[in-house]
């Protein structure tokens, strides 16, 4: 097994800064705050805390977290592979998403990539978004109907913490993850 090296909270600190800095999220349509930057970065040091262990794969599984069909990845970008814990969904604790992304190594590995968080609409319905929640200063998106059966209605927020995103560190698909050829496939979010 690889040894990989961690980011100290406070260079991570330094790294959301920059992130929100230069590579900001799409603006809010309901013009509601974003929160204040110490905060965001406070919360994303605790997600990075949080989930480093799962650079391991197997560490992930072994904490209830479960592949979810293949790589997804679409023309403008990519999420790779789901691992999901279904008992975090609703959570908006920043220490306990509900999937974990990763994409290929090229030589059968899988590296972690980002983190994502899904809170079932409380009324189930997609034409409405009064129950929208909010973390790292950002909205989250939809209500989106589920995209496999069982999947409810619900809300979603991607965060690239661990594989910088040029289009911004809440964008849902990620330029710089792709699929293997073989395993690519398509998700509408």
């Amino acid at each position: 097994m690889r040894t990989r090296p961690l980011i100290s909270a406070l260079g991570l600190a330094s790294l959301a800064a920059l992130a929100l800095g230069t590579a900001p999220a799409a603006p809010d349509p309901s013009g509601a705050p974003r929160g204040d930057d110490a905060t965001v970065r406070a919360d994303l040091a605790r997600a990075y805390r949080a989930t480093a262990k799962y650079h391991s794969v197997e560490r992930a599984v072994a904490d209830g977290y479960k592949p979810m069909r293949g790589c997804i990845d679409r023309p403008e970008g990519g999420m790779g592979y789901h691992y999901v814990n279904t008992a975090r969904n609703n959570s908006t604790d920043p220490a306990k998403p509900a999937a974990l992304m990763y994409e290929d190594t090229g030589n059968g590995g899988k590296r972690l990539v980002g983190i994502e968080f899904f809170v079932e609409d409380r009324d189930q319905k997609v034409a409405t978004d009064d129950d929208r929640p909010t973390m790292f200063g950002q909205p989250f998106l939809g209500p989106t109907p589920g995209v496999e059966a069982g999947v409810k209605v619900h809300y979603d927020l991607h965060v690239w913490i661990y594989k910088h995103n040029p289009k911004g560190m809440f964008t849902e698909w990620n330029p710089n993850v792709r699929c293997p050829a073989a395993a690519a496939g398509s998700h509408t979010g």
